[in-house]
């Protein structure tokens, strides 16, 4: 693999006179807010309190976003590594930076989409199925970590492969797509029975 992707780190800002420059913990809590967003005012305080103690809360989709599941065997196909720094690199830079989170003790990948994508994209969602590839929307709950846990560790459900870096900011379905039909084309080919 390519050693020249890496996440795309948040440019130093100058600050000139009129110009408001948000930290990144300012960008990580705006993030948090617009995820919790999901939810109704009592749910909020249930998903704070769950990033608190087990660092993921279950979170519904089809509402302010959804979520693409892409397997690891697709992204492992397509870079030839199972190094997951590699693969987190590799998400970053295929989609654009936009917010992807991995589930690595079933080494799969949710990359955030519109959440109108289950819907708009339904004949590609039905082909990729084949691949194990889904888009999850209404009615569908993801397990979504806090804003900062940003590092794959053995005790994390979760952790953001691409971090979310301002809120609602998600991945372009094309760029997801794309990713997908070429995931395909480099997945080793099933013998016919």
């Amino acid at each position: 693999m390519p050693s020249n992707y890496s996440h795309p780190a948040l440019r130093p800002v100058v600050a000139e006179p009129g110009v408001l420059v948000h930290p990144t913990a300012d960008r990580r809590l705006a993030a948090e807010h617009w995820l919790l967003a999901t939810l109704p005012p009592p749910g909020r305080d249930r998903a704070r309190l769950e990033w608190q103690q087990h660092e993921v809360a279950l979170l519904p989709l089809g509402t302010l976003f959804s979520a693409v599941r892409i397997p690891g065997r697709l992204l492992v196909a397509l870079t030839g590594s199972t190094s997951t720094s590699e693969l987190d690199e590799f998400m970053c830079h295929a989609l654009d930076g936009g917010p992807v989170i991995c589930d690595p003790h079933h080494l799969r990948y949710y990359a955030l989409v519109p959440a109108s994508m289950p819907r708009t994209w339904s004949q590609a969602v039905d082909d990729w199925r084949s691949l194990d590839v889904d888009c999850l929307g209404h009615g569908s709950y993801l397990g979504v970590p806090r804003a900062d846990a940003v590092e794959y560790t053995r005790a994390r459900a979760t952790y953001w492969s691409v971090p979310m870096h301002t809120a609602a900011t998600l991945c372009r379905p094309l760029k997801v797509a794309r990713l997908i039909a070429a995931g395909r084309h480099c997945m080793p080919q099933e013998p016919d029975e």
